[in-house]
């Protein structure tokens, strides 16, 4: 009779602790974004996360955890529950990290599920207007034939401005020597100011200032142009072969998290950047929307870290 009872037991309270299982969620969720508030990470964060927000019925509250090149951020989600309601954005720099820095408090692989990529965007090739630099041939045969190697700005080692100029460089078959910034903006300053001739960033902070004139733009990273600058030809388009580069911003849970949790997050994300309006203000960003499937997503996140990992390795790039 008592193992009968506790059969009955067991029985009725399957439909509750299935019930509980597809509750998901039944409070807010966080979304870990490693960058200062205002930046595209952390923009593409909420303007996608509220659009889930609305159909998950629970708030996105977006979490700024800047420092050491987003690894606050990031070594804090590689330890939370995994429950599905802590969310890294995570983005380029995730692939990059373990490549750059000796020691990490997570691992990129093994700590993290990846969820879904959110958008991707190119970076430009510029020069100062008042270089001789109108195309890319022009720069290729100057940097070939300096006694010495062109210098070009970065915002500092490890920066994505160093990591695509870098590639470049190897791609093109030239000598190029960084003068690294501490940050983007002096950077970018000096380039604008012509004390530097050339710098590679990203198209979100490139586009205006190319657009008014202020910087001639060579080339675009991405395979094929940009929506919105489709006068910029591509590196392949140029010859340089097998040059192909985007920075791209993604969501991942802990490890661990439930496989359903996992794919009720990676849904809303697609629906969410179908919606009209987010697609408008991610491409206005210069941030192309992309949909993939968590598989999808994981096998470009191990890609990119492959990748990555060659071009540290092969410059011998080290963090300052």
């Amino acid at each position: 009779m008592r193992a009968r009872h506790l059969l009955v037991a067991l029985l009725a309270a399957m439909p509750l602790a299935a019930a509980a299982q597809s509750a998901y969620p039944n409070k807010a969720i966080k979304i870990v974004v490693g960058f200062p508030p205002g930046g595209a990470s952390d923009v593409a964060a909420r303007t996608v996360g509220a659009k889930m927000a609305e159909r998950l019925g629970q708030p996105m509250i977006v979490e700024n955890r800047a420092g050491a090149a987003s690894n606050i951020g990031s070594e804090l989600v590689a330890h939370s529950p995994a429950d599905g309601y802590t969310l890294l954005l995570g983005t380029i720099s995730l692939s990059v990290n373990p490549s750059l820095y000796p020691k990490l408090g997570y691992d990129a692989l093994k700590d993290f599920e990846p969820v879904a990529q959110v958008c991707s965007s190119p970076f430009l090739l510029v020069v100062h207007p008042a270089t001789p630099y109108r195309t890319l041939a022009d720069l290729l045969s100057a940097a070939r034939a300096a006694p010495g190697p062109l210098h070009y700005a970065t915002a500092g080692s490890g920066s994505g401005s160093h990591l695509f100029m870098e590639y470049f460089a190897s791609a093109a078959g030239v000598k190029l020597q960084a003068v690294p910034y501490k940050g983007a903006a002096p950077a970018m300053n000096d380039v604008l100011a012509g004390a530097v001739p050339v710098t590679f960033d990203n198209i979100i902070t490139t586009l205006p200032l190319y657009k008014a004139g202020r910087l001639r733009a060579l080339a675009i990273s991405s395979r094929t142009r940009s929506a919105i600058a489709p006068e910029v030809p591509t590196l392949l388009e140029l010859g340089v072969a097998n040059y192909e580069g985007n920075a791209w911003f993604g969501f991942f849970a802990p490890a661990g998290s439930p496989p359903d949790v996992v794919r009720r997050l990676n849904e809303e994300t697609q629906t969410a950047l179908k919606d009209p309006q987010v697609r408008e203000r991610l491409i206005a960003l210069g941030c192309e929307p992309v949909l993939t499937t968590p598989a999808e997503f994981g096998r470009f996140f191990r890609a990119e870290i492959d990748k990555w990992g060659k071009v540290v390795r092969d410059s011998k790039m080290q963090v300052e």
